[in-house]
């Protein structure tokens, strides 16, 4: 039998759908390269960029919570009523992220955390701790953005999401002109640079989604969500899922505090690794591809991921093999010849990485196009539990290797993560296809009363 939705979707179809989405999260990552290439032109590089990154591995677990409440609102936010429960939601969770940044800057915790959580030098613990009391704040307005880009996307508005960012990133950029012209002298300059774009884009958004909330109803009649538990009840399970994911940025930091050459290792990382992510963020929504053509189209999903799936691995190898990649970290990011040197062979290494995520974001379309994302919580552990294994064996055979021990980390645990999501696609396929006992029991007993009679 034909399936009605059955239809053929053309390659400039996905096209127009897929390159807005990979504009927008490109524009994400080139904040990191902003402030890293800000940092890079200061008098002692790695020493600044590693005051910096570290405290940015804590602000990715407090961020994340914040993040979350995108997605939250976009799925669940349909009338004023809804946004009023959304709004006292992210009322509890930003004052949570709040009270943990405030133990963390203002009490000993934080200086804890930098020396025995993070293994950093003695003299760095004070720099990093003033550099989070800056950063503390990014997840406040992170938060408030992320809420009203909810309202802007269930309102098809999604250009602003855009429209923010860019003029995020110009801030950004303007206020790195004026640290790099009156001196870079401490990683909190980073952090200010940070902060900044994020109170902008946090503006802008607030802007649309205020306008936005005036013209939606206050009370839609088929629109249950009207409480924050109801809220709560499809924010905690995204929340726990996430929480093993966050695990893995500050792990390798706090390895690579272990390596022969501290500064340099997360320095190298943390510049190859700005690289990667700006290269493969411009991908990262293949998963929106396949939730909104593939029961359309399947086969021109496959060939239009196969096609996507070798873009960033040749980047990265136009960066990591030709003179492409010196001339940018010198020219363009201000990197010396020793930082370069250190985070191009880091980018090599982080090309196995590029090969394995464009079919791990499909794999994980298919799973949420299955409704099965607890999946997603086992192959999150997997990526995790690989990470941690071959950081402990690389400090113990190879602290020399220095930032290609966090990408090689990196890499192989994204390698176990798609490893599991393709064996349990392959169980689910299995199962689909296997006949069901019950049945032909069933069958069996209606064939039975039927001679009976």
């Amino acid at each position: 039998m034909n399936q009605p939705d059955q239809v053929r979707i053309s390659f400039r179809q996905l096209l127009a759908f897929f390159i807005p989405l990979g504009i927008s999260a490109s524009l994400v990552t080139i904040s990191h390269v902003i402030i890293n290439s800000t940092l890079a032109r200061s008098a002692h590089p790695e020493l600044l960029i590693a005051s910096y990154a570290l405290p940015m591995s804590i602000l990715g677990i407090t961020e994340r919570p914040a993040v979350l409440l995108r997605q939250t609102c976009s799925a669940l936010v349909r009338d004023r009523r809804s946004f009023r429960a959304m709004s006292l939601v992210g009322l509890y969770v930003l004052g949570s992220i709040f009270l943990i940044g405030g133990l963390i800057s203002y009490t000993p915790v934080g200086p804890w955390v930098f020396l025995h959580l993070f293994g950093a030098d003695e003299q760095l613990a004070g720099p990093m701790v003033n550099v989070y009391r800056v950063l503390m704040f990014v997840s406040i307005f992170s938060g408030i953005r992320c809420i009203f880009h909810g309202i802007i996307i269930f309102n098809m508005r999604t250009k602003w999401l855009t429209i923010g960012m860019l003029i995020r990133l110009a801030g950004m950029y303007a206020l790195s002109l004026y640290f790099i012209k009156t001196g870079v002298t401490s990683g909190t300059v980073g952090a200010v640079i940070f902060l900044t774009g994020m109170i902008i884009e946090a503006a802008v958004s607030f802007w649309e989604g205020r306008a936005l909330l005036r013209r939606i109803p206050e009370k839609k009649p088929d629109h249950e969500i009207e409480r924050p538990k109801q809220i709560f009840q499809f924010y905690k399970p995204l929340l726990y899922s996430s929480a093993i994911a966050v695990i893995a940025g500050p792990a390798i930091n706090a390895f690579l505090g272990k390596t022969t050459q501290l500064e340099l290792s997360i320095a190298a990382f943390a510049i190859a690794g700005s690289l990667t992510q700006l290269v493969q963020s411009f991908f990262s929504y293949i998963h929106q591809i396949v939730l909104n053509f593939y029961r359309k189209d399947a086969a021109a999903v496959r060939r239009f991921t196969l096609m996507l799936s070798l873009i960033p691995s040749c980047l990265i190898a136009l960066l990591a093999y030709t003179s492409a990649g010196p001339w940018f970290m010198e020219q363009v990011m201000g990197v010396n010849e020793r930082l370069m040197l250190a985070s191009l062979s880091t980018l090599k290494v982080f090309m196995i990485m590029t090969f394995i995520f464009p079919w791990l974001d499909f794999g994980n379309g298919l799973l949420m196009l299955r409704s099965q994302t607890k999946v997603m919580v086992w192959s999150q552990a997997a990526n995790v539990l690989t990470l941690l294994v071959t950081l402990v064996i690389c400090i113990a055979a190879a602290p020399g290797w220095n930032g290609m021990i966090g990408a090689l980390a990196q890499s192989l645990g994204m390698v176990a993560e798609a490893l599991v999501v393709l064996y349990m696609l392959r169980e689910f396929a299995r199962s689909e296809n296997r006949p069901l006992p019950h049945i032909h029991t069933t069958t069996r007993k209606n064939n039975e009363s039927s001679e009976s009679l």
